[in-house]
């Protein structure tokens, strides 16, 4: 329970959908009628999904909430109906103080209006004066790095220049509580370094924050408190500490959508069926074999790609493979069996989190959960230093010093 004026209240909220099952989809009202009349007695199953289920808790002014969770915890959805763009289906919401929202790339953007434009209409949306943005124009401007294209039309941006300029928007202006979901997960390495800049910043004005991010480093620098989601409700709220350790914690526990492929994120023509290592565990230089069996289910779709992302124990992402920049593509067929070859970087000692997606042009499968690589606490160079240059950075690297002054650890000239 929170202390100090209430920015946030959360009494017992739910959010349910009704997810229809054996519907036939029709493209025309001619195509409905005739389904009908040829098939009278079919009927669709619904069933009643929760996404949020009883969920509780109250945040204070000032206060830097990190909101975490496996994907399909329920956590975007908490930031829906806390933003008003969803109703919870019960329970109640209070909020004490204009909010300003980033939920995902654009959230609230009109792209027919320019740049400028849509400024202001933000922050009318979010209550402030023309005075008050005007104020902060130039400044959020500046951050998004778009002066050149202000005042063109917001549809004829990448999508690069769409979240620096809502981030930039929604950063900048001040609303009493901001609601930011996975921004740092968006843009290139710089972009993400100013925004956790300015995140810091902006958790230190004093303003309230609820932070949703996979980014446990983002996590435990910014937020002052933790609360853990699992299928849409709460498992902990508490220390950021204690939250990152649940997090993480939840991956060691098996969970339905890992045992029922089909239960994964993806249209499913196509599912990994078995994700594993190829050894129990491995030295920081070895070559690292992942390998994976995938099967077809359902429509054929042709040339399909794989990208794995590799996490270690903060939730950082210390490589991407995506297969696009080999020419990694795949044909479709009954059953697809391969491998990915890891030789670099040097993982440092530890265990890492393997994500599998399957993609064509959109996501087919996700496997977030796909498969651990354990890597033994063995140095992969041949003489041993101080242990704290042994920990820092991410990755050790297979290098060498070169220079015709080189010598030995005894001191002995080498040659070169």
């Amino acid at each position: 329970m929170a202390t100090g004026n209430l920015a946030v209240s959360i009494k017992g909220v739910g959010k349910s959908y009704r997810i229809a099952h054996n519907q036939v989809s029709h493209f025309t009202l001619a195509e409905a009628v005739v389904h009908r009349i040829l098939h009278p007695r079919s009927n669709v199953s619904r069933e009643t999904f929760w996404a949020l289920r009883d969920v509780s808790f109250d945040v204070s002014e000032g206060e830097v909430v990190g909101i975490v969770g496996r994907n399909g915890a329920g956590k975007s959805t908490l930031l829906k109906v806390l933003s008003r763009i969803t109703p919870p289906s019960e329970g109640e919401v209070k909020l004490y103080g204009h909010v300003g929202s980033l939920l995902e790339v654009g959230t609230g953007f009109h792209p027919e209006l320019t740049g400028r434009e849509n400024i202001f209409l933000n922050g009318a949306i979010l209550g402030m004066r023309r005075a008050e943005i005007q104020k902060q124009f130039d400044a959020i401007v500046d951050f998004a790095g778009v002066e050149k294209f202000i005042d063109t039309p917001c549809k004829r941006y990448s999508s690069g220049m769409y979240v620096r300029l809502a981030f930039a928007v929604a950063a900048h202006l001040r609303s009493e509580i901001m609601i930011v979901d996975e921004v740092l997960a968006v843009g290139d390495a710089e972009f993400q370094k100013k925004c956790l800049g300015k995140m810091h910043d902006v958790a230190s004005s004093g303003r309230t924050v609820l932070f949703v991010s996979h980014h446990m480093q983002a996590v435990r620098l910014l937020c002052t408190r933790g609360v853990v989601l699992r299928r849409g409700g709460i498992t902990y709220d508490g220390e950021v500490q204690g939250a990152i350790n649940a997090y993480l914690a939840s991956f060691a526990s098996e969970e339905i959508a890992d045992i029922n492929p089909d239960l994964r994120p993806g249209s499913g023509e196509f599912r990994f069926a078995r994700v594993w290592c190829d050894q129990g565990v491995y030295g920081p230089a070895d070559e690292k074999v992942i390998r994976f069996t995938i099967k077809h289910k359902k429509n054929r779709i042709g040339r399909m790609f794989i990208r794995a992302h590799i996490f270690d124990e903060m939730g950082f992402e210390v490589v991407r493979c995506d297969g696009r920049l080999t020419g990694g593509w795949f044909e479709d067929s009954e059953e697809i069996d391969g491998a990915l070859i890891l030789r670099t970087p040097w993982l440092k000692p530890g265990d890492y989190r393997v994500e599998f997606m399957l993609g064509s042009a959109g996501v087919i499968d996700k496997f977030e959960n796909a498969t651990f690589i354990h890597v033994s606490p063995v140095i992969p160079y041949p003489f041993s230093a101080p242990e704290n240059e042994a920990i820092g950075g991410v990755t050790f690297a297979d290098f060498e010093w070169d220079a015709s002054t080189l010598v030995d650890h005894e001191g002995r000239a080498v040659a070169v």
